[in-house]
């Protein structure tokens, strides 16, 4: 175990969180965006994307049965985004015939972002970051410490 592990595990965790909180952003920013993208000749409206984060390195059980026989250490290495993925819940309909976008009927599909729900999870990203920092800061005082005892 290195000296720096805390302090990667921290930035790790910095990194992903802040991507978590940047695709909230883009979330919320086009939650009435109705021509995000072109299939098939037809605009599409903007689609929500979420953020799945995985521990990085190799698997967990695997290191701790090798450290449980002896014949290694356990080895955290943080977290990682594993992938950017779009939600395929149904777009919102709404009926305006006034809107450049609407159907013969009427109806105009809107995102499928639910900005109460881009709230929480904003919150939850910034908790996270916020809990890293505090980690990082520990760790950092911790060297400050080892080295004043060491003058």
């Amino acid at each position: 175990m290195s000296l720096f592990n805390g302090l990667n595990i921290s930035a790790s965790g910095l990194t992903a969180n802040r991507l978590r909180m940047d695709v909230v952003s883009s979330n919320i920013a086009n939650a009435n965006t109705t021509r995000a993208e072109r299939v098939n000749g037809e605009w599409m409206p903007y689609r929500r994307k979420t953020v799945e984060l995985s521990q990085s390195g190799v698997s967990p059980f695997g290191q701790h049965l090798q450290a449980a026989m002896g014949r290694g250490s356990a080895h955290v290495s943080g977290v990682s985004v594993s992938r950017i993925e779009e939600d395929r819940t149904p777009f919102a309909l709404s009926y305006d015939p006034t809107h450049p976008e609407a159907d013969e009927d009427g109806y105009v599909r809107l995102p499928n972002v639910d900005p109460v729900k881009e709230m929480v999870d904003l919150m939850s990203a910034t908790r996270s970051y916020e809990a890293n920092v505090t980690a990082l800061n520990a760790s950092k005082s911790m060297f400050m410490k080892a080295l004043e005892i060491g003058k």
